[in-house]
């Protein structure tokens, strides 16, 4: 199916900022399931583009003057192929079975990993995990903070999709499993979860499989991948620092549709 996308991350700040640096990772990469038909950023001033350590497109926005706000918006078609089950990649899957703060299992998380899955290590039970993890953390917004780790989510049985992706991680890890977190767009009918999205990838056998928990999804049907990462840090869209400005909001508002057609699904 073909994605419509259109993203727009605004700050403004308190004072002004004397200097700031974003990192973005906002643009998806050509594979063999999904097509990039066309892409912008529109930016205060042209970026820096590279490729992470993880081969993600990144760019490095640099904005050296004062300042009292910032406007980025990413926007483009992307034609998604939902027929295959799992990715391929030349590289070594091993980086990622190391864990981060984010990520790392605590006794409890490492034990109901292990009463989950037993000496199975397949994509069965995998999604076995995915599923009881759907009802073990409840999805509910502003319940966690971006520093919660999986195991705080855990035990307070409650966060959003980014929780669910790093649990899922520190289950899979623990489990001698190579596990990536992935950041990008889902297209749903439903208005309960966002357009702007996380779930896990497992290496499995042969390849990357996907495992959505937020959706209890086993397949990349309607998803739209950004970037990969050991944990959100390494793949979150937009990332940055600043000298000065005081206090910070923060605006995104995303809409994902099919074709041309747009749907509004908002973040705040």
């Amino acid at each position: 199916m073909r994605l419509s996308i259109h993203h727009d991350t605004t700050y403004r700040y308190e004072d002004q900022v004397r200097a700031s640096i974003q990192y973005l990772r906002l643009t998806p990469q050509e594979s063999h399931r999904q097509r990039v038909l066309d892409w912008q950023l529109q930016l205060p001033r042209p970026a820096h583009a590279l490729r992470d350590a993880y081969g993600n497109i990144l760019h490095v926005l640099t904005l050296d003057e004062p300042h009292e706000s910032i406007v980025i918006t990413a926007h483009g078609h992307v034609e998604i192929d939902d027929s295959d089950e799992c990715e391929d990649d030349p590289a070594s899957p091993l980086p990622f079975l190391r864990g981060t703060r984010l990520t790392r299992a605590d006794a409890t998380l490492g034990e109901y990993a292990r009463e989950q899955c037993g000496e199975r290590r397949d994509r069965e039970a995998l999604l076995g995990l995915m599923h009881d993890l759907n009802q073990r953390i409840a999805y509910s917004p502003g319940s966690t903070r971006v520093d919660s780790t999986a195991a705080e989510a855990f035990a307070a049985g409650q966060g959003v999709c980014q929780d669910h992706a790093h649990a899922f991680l520190a289950c899979a890890r623990s489990l001698g499993v190579p596990a990536r977190y992935v950041s990008g767009y889902l297209y749903t009918d439903s208005a309960e979860h966002l357009a702007s999205h996380a779930w896990a990838e497992a290496w499995l056998d042969d390849g990357w499989y996907s495992f959505d928990v937020t959706n209890c999804l086993g397949r990349p049907e309607r998803h739209l991948k950004l970037a990969v990462g050991l944990d959100y840090l390494d793949a979150c869209p937009v990332r940055g620092m600043r000298r000065g400005g005081g206090c910070e909001q923060m605006h995104a508002h995303v809409r994902v549709a099919p074709g041309q057609q747009q749907q509004a699904q908002q973040q705040q």
